[in-house]
């Protein structure tokens, strides 16, 4: 992994995605998970002071090792257990139906093969367990997913593999999932990189 990847973007991440308006969002999209929960996408924790009180144990899934670096205050203040179980959302090495629920947030962008995560996550989860995500992804907008398609490839290698045209609800509903809820919009930022879905899909 290259200096820049391991050292530099965690940092860029961190930083551009730690805000009150974001923190709100995280909080939103994390109410109602309780119990033992799989995160993909750990970073630098920065789920882990809006989780409910009813979660008790998350088995964070990053393949970046410098973001609990970054966040260990955040994971020395929370009072939820948080075990580094895997670095790849491909293969989690967990049981199946072993986990309550599960939690991404602006991960699926960047994950290689998002349908096989997926999978991996449902494979995991018990059955009713419920999949809450928070994740940009190509925008209902005619206009801006022309110009999300455009960018992506030249985007995409200098951001971690993170893409603008990933069909989230799509391939959340591809992996076998039922959406609960969905709220999928335009929001205030960079155009590319604002359209959010946030939602709950439920494995049947």
């Amino acid at each position: 992994m290259s200096f820049y990847r391991e050292q530099v973007l965690p940092r860029i991440t961190e930083k551009i995605l730690d805000h009150p308006p974001i923190a709100a969002l995280r909080r939103e999209t994390a109410a109602g998970l309780y119990g033992d929960i799989v995160e993909i996408g750990f970073g630098s924790g920065l789920n882990l002071p809006e989780l409910p009180p009813e979660v008790r144990h998350v088995h964070a899934v990053d393949p970046d090792r410098t973001g609990p670096r970054l966040g260990k205050r955040r994971l020395a203040a929370s009072p939820v257990q948080v075990s580094f179980v895997g670095l790849d959302g491909r293969a989690i090495p967990l049981d199946a139906a072993s986990m309550d629920g599960a939690l991404s947030t602006f991960t699926m962008c960047s994950i290689p093969d998002l349908e096989r995560a997926l999978a991996e996550v449902k494979r995991v989860l018990r059955a009713g367990g419920e999949l809450h995500f928070l994740e940009h992804g190509l925008s209902d907008d005619p206009r801006i997913a022309t110009w999300q398609r455009r960018v992506t490839p030249f985007y995409s290698p200098f951001a971690g593999g993170c893409r603008f045209d990933v069909p989230i609800a799509d391939a959340v509903r591809r992996a076998g999932f039922e959406l609960v809820s969905l709220d999928a919009r335009q929001r205030k930022g960079p155009p590319l990189g604002s359209y959010l879905y946030r939602g709950v899909a439920r494995k049947a």
